[in-house]
């Protein structure tokens, strides 16, 4: 799950402004999200019935917390990036190359001026 998570920020258009210590951040969560989401080692049982097992368990209220505010600092989700007010756009299809409809250019230019869209 920690490795899917990570692999897919390189496919999130807010990668594309990630700097090295952004993607060393995301390595660190991934790594911690991994070994908390293994299973762990866990004695069972009492006295001489007792051993070691690795059992999974859910993760920690605490580390839950820690990896969502850590995902918010990368922009992982939409919230994050509206509140950063950084909105990405995805490509369109060949077909509507060259026809952009002049309002949508002028919306554009009004918000890049600090005007209303």
């Amino acid at each position: 799950m920690a490795r899917s998570w990570f692999e897919s920020l390189a496919a999130s258009g807010q990668s594309k402004f990630y700097e090295p210590s952004d993607w060393a951040t995301a390595y660190l969560l991934a790594e911690s999200m991994s070994r908390e989401l293994s299973p762990q080692p866990m004695t069972v049982g009492r006295g001489d019935d007792a051993h070691v097992e690795m059992v999974a368990l859910p993760p920690k209220g605490a580390s839950l917390a820690a990896w969502l505010k850590a995902m918010t600092a990368l922009m992982v989700t939409e919230g994050d990036r509206r509140r950063l007010r950084l909105e990405l756009v995805r490509q369109q299809p060949a077909e509507s190359e060259g026809a952009a409809d002049v309002s949508e250019l002028e919306a554009a230019r009004r918000r890049l001026r600090g005007g209303a869209g």
